[in-house]
This record gives C-alpha cells, sequence and structure tokens, in this order.
C-alpha cells in the first residue's frame, strides 16, 4: 500500500488534471445542451489546439498559455464558421446523419494531422516543465497547477457570459426552448453558432494546456472524445456544473488507478465509474431527478 503522501499527491495531481478534463468536456457539454448536436470531432479539435501550440512554441517561441488566447480566439471563429455556414444545414436532419456528418468531420481532421505532422509523438518543453511547488511532503507540478488556473478562469469567463450578457441569456432560452426562441424571434441558427464557437474555444484553451502533460499525436482526437463523453454523462447532459464535477471524478479516479492498480488501467477504472453511476444515477452527478 502506497503511503499517505503518495496517495495525497496522486489526489491533488488528479484533481488539477481533472479541472482540464472538465473544461474540455464543458465545450462538449454546452453544444449537445443548446444545439443537440453529438460533437463527434472534440477530441481532434483538441488535438488540433495542441498541434497548434507545438507550432505556436517551436516557430515564435510562443508559452502555450499565451497562445491559449489566440486559439480560442481562432477556434471561437471557426467553430461559429462551420455552424452556421456547415452544421446549421443539417440542423433538421435525422439524428443518425447528424452523428455520421461529425463522425466524417473527425476522420477528416485526424488523418489531415497524421498528413501534416505524421505518426510521431510532438512535445513542448518549457522552462519550469519540471518544477514543482514543495508544501510539505508534497510535490504539485507547476504545469498543472497553471493548467488548471488557467482552466477554471475560462471556465469562470464561460459561466459569466451564458449567465450575465444578453446573448448568454439567449443562448440559455434556446436550450430550454428552441421553438419558443423562434416564436420570440430570436435568431437561433446565429446562437447555435455562438455556442458552438465556445465549445470550440473552450476545447482550444482544454488543448493548449494538455499539450504540457503529454505528448500529442494524431490519434490521439477518438480517444479524448469518448473521455469528453464520459465526463459529460458522469456529470449529467447539459450541465456545466456537472462537466466540471465529472472531470474531477474522472481526473481523480485515474490518478488513483495509476498509483494503487497500474496505469494501463485508468481507463478501466473510468469507464467502470461511469457503469456503476449509469446503475444508481443514469441522469449524472447533476442531471435532473428520476421521473
Amino acid at each position: 500500500m502506497p503511503a499517505l503522501p503518495y496517495v495525497a499527491n496522486a489526489v491533488i495531481s488528479g484533481t488539477l488534471t481533472g479541472i482540464v478534463y472538465g473544461l474540455m468536456a464543458l465545450g462538449l457539454s454546452a453544444i449537445f445542451g443548446v444545439v443537440r448536436q453529438v460533437n463527434f470531432a472534440h477530441g481532434e479539435l483538441m488535438t488540433l489546439a495542441m498541434y497548434g501550440a507545438v507550432g505556436a512554441f517551436q516557430g515564435l517561441a510562443l508559452d502555450p498559455f499565451l497562445t491559449m488566447i489566440a486559439a480560442a480566439m481562432v477556434f471561437g471563429v471557426f467553430g461559429y464558421v462551420l455552424q452556421r455556414g456547415f452544421l446549421n444545414r443539417f440542423i433538421h436532419r435525422p439524428e443518425h446523419l447528424r452523428m455520421l456528418l461529425m463522425i466524417a468531420l473527425a476522420i477528416i481532421i485526424g488523418n489531415g494531422l497524421l498528413l501534416a505532422f505524421g505518426p510521431d509523438a510532438r512535445s513542448v518543453q518549457t522552462s519550469y516543465q519540471l518544477d514543482s511547488f514543495e508544501l510539505g511532503p508534497l510535490l504539485v507540478d507547476k504545469v498543472r497547477v497553471y493548467a488548471a488556473i488557467a482552466a477554471v478562469v475560462a471556465t469562470a469567463l464561460l459561466a459569466a457570459f451564458f449567465r450575465l450578457t444578453l446573448t448568454g441569456k439567449a443562448i440559455r432560452a434556446c436550450a430550454d426552448n428552441p421553438i419558443g426562441a423562434r416564436v420570440a424571434g430570436l435568431p437561433v441558427a446565429h446562437l447555435y453558432a455562438v455556442t458552438f464557437g465556445l465549445g470550440a474555444a473552450s476545447v482550444a484553451v482544454a488543448g493548449c494546456a494538455m499539450v504540457q502533460l503529454i505528448d500529442v499525436t494524431p490519434g490521439l482526437g477518438p480517444g479524448y472524445t469518448l473521455l469528453a463523453f464520459v465526463i459529460v454523462i458522469v456529470g449529467g447532459l447539459g450541465s456545466m456544473v456537472g462537466a466540471l464535477l465529472g472531470g474531477l471524478a474522472i481526473g481523480v479516479s485515474e490518478a488513483l488507478a495509476g498509483l494503487l492498480i497500474t496505469p494501463s488501467a485508468k481507463s478501466m477504472v473510468s469507464f467502470g465509474l461511469l457503469v456503476v453511476l449509469l446503475l444508481v444515477r443514469p441522469q449524472g452527478l447533476m442531471g435532473p431527478g428520476r421521473r
């Protein structure tokens, strides 16, 4: 049995990583909650942002945390244009066609990254990459702390947008009652595009944070798309708070599984947690009560 400081280190590390996971899943939850679109290209968008951060670091010597700002803007515009100019045309098509459309988009992005960058893993090595904060017997990685802080700031800005701005309130109205929103004269197509742009911006910030925690390869996308789905389902579909709690739960469970069992058991424990939750509370941690 590992000593208590090692367990505490694993919990702290998992919590910090889980906050970034929560931001990644937050974009997926927002898109599904408003547009009712299952974004199967979510992990590919994060992988694309990670490659962007690697390119900015190698070509312009930009720290990934500075790249976040530009990445959020670029991906926000890209997501808006993608939804407004392309995906909105399929909004009333059968769900299985929309699902296949997003899977096709994911495959295109993944194979495009493979053609552009090859199969080799790439990483970012900043000057503080291996530094830690000492808290008594605990050692906390600086990059995880900085990544978690960036994720918290991005989440707070996103929550403030939805709560305090007129556009954010209109988006929430579309999520609650899309037909009523159309009757009231709200520009639903525009609001859907804004939502997709915000989701893409969120996953771009998460990608810039994750690139300092893991190496990036073109095939990384599907695994993180699946992880985002697990987090959203654990937290509750369409719930921002639930996405964050789900990210924390998955992050901590993965860290403890890697310490107490074996690193290869991380996915097993995450999906085991999902199965247990679906049996006990199928609506998720923050989903509506049973009817």
